[in-house]
């Protein structure tokens, strides 16, 4: 059986992120926003992210815009403007250890995720790295996610999930899904997978070069 952390990234989201923060609540389960700077500006979804903090979830930095994934990106500002000026952002709600997310341009993991100069700024300014493992595609198949998620999981003793609380439709199943995985003998935590997390505090404490561009 697995034992599962939830994520969900590019929020928040007025339409969607009540809804998975109740849902989180009635059944017991703390997780982990990776938001996105530009929807944290202000308002009610700043709102959003300072209660999800509240209620004892951890928030993490997962870029400013999420337009082009930071080892593809030819902006020499890249790794202040989408990280460093999230991370201003988030002010205090923002986790101790600096959580960041890179975006994976559909989810994959690759050369793609950093930039050299984004590695950098990670190591400076002692960020967390955190990755994942499991990716039911829900942005994707809003129907369908949940059985991809079930079916990762017989694969996994540890997962790390990443889900979105924005706009797809996907996130109505979310308490069928948990329903489902604990019906199947999964639990949750809010713990990290250590082998999803190859930064801690700036300091690589796994190989970390295959999520590196390479200097032409």
């Amino acid at each position: 059986m697995s034992q599962i952390t939830l994520t969900f990234d590019n929020g928040p989201t007025e339409a969607v992120t009540p809804h998975v923060l109740a849902v989180l609540a009635r059944n017991g389960i703390k997780s982990t926003f990776f938001v996105l700077g530009k929807n944290i500006q202000d308002g009610v979804t700043r709102a959003l992210m300072q209660r999800a903090h509240e209620e004892g979830h951890w928030i993490g930095n997962h870029t400013f815009a999420h337009e082009v994934p930071l080892g593809e990106s030819a902006d020499p500002r890249a790794s202040e403007n989408e990280i460093g000026a999230t991370q201003l952002l988030m002010g205090h709600a923002a986790h101790r250890d600096k959580f960041f997310r890179p975006f994976g341009g559909g989810g994959e993991l690759g050369p793609h995720l950093l930039s050299p100069q984004a590695y950098d700024y990670l190591q400076s300014g002692a960020y967390t790295c955190v990755l994942w493992n499991s990716i039911p595609r829900d942005w994707d198949d809003p129907d369908g996610w949940v059985a991809t998620a079930l079916h990762q999981y017989s694969m996994l003793d540890r997962a790390l999930t990443v889900l979105h609380d924005y706009e797809t439709g996907a996130m109505r199943d979310l308490e069928r899904f948990i329903d489902q995985a604990l019906t199947a003998g999964h639990s949750f935590t809010q713990e990290f997978p250590p082998e999803c997390v190859p930064m801690v505090r700036g300091v690589p404490v796994l190989p970390m070069d295959s999520f590196i561009r390479k200097p032409a």
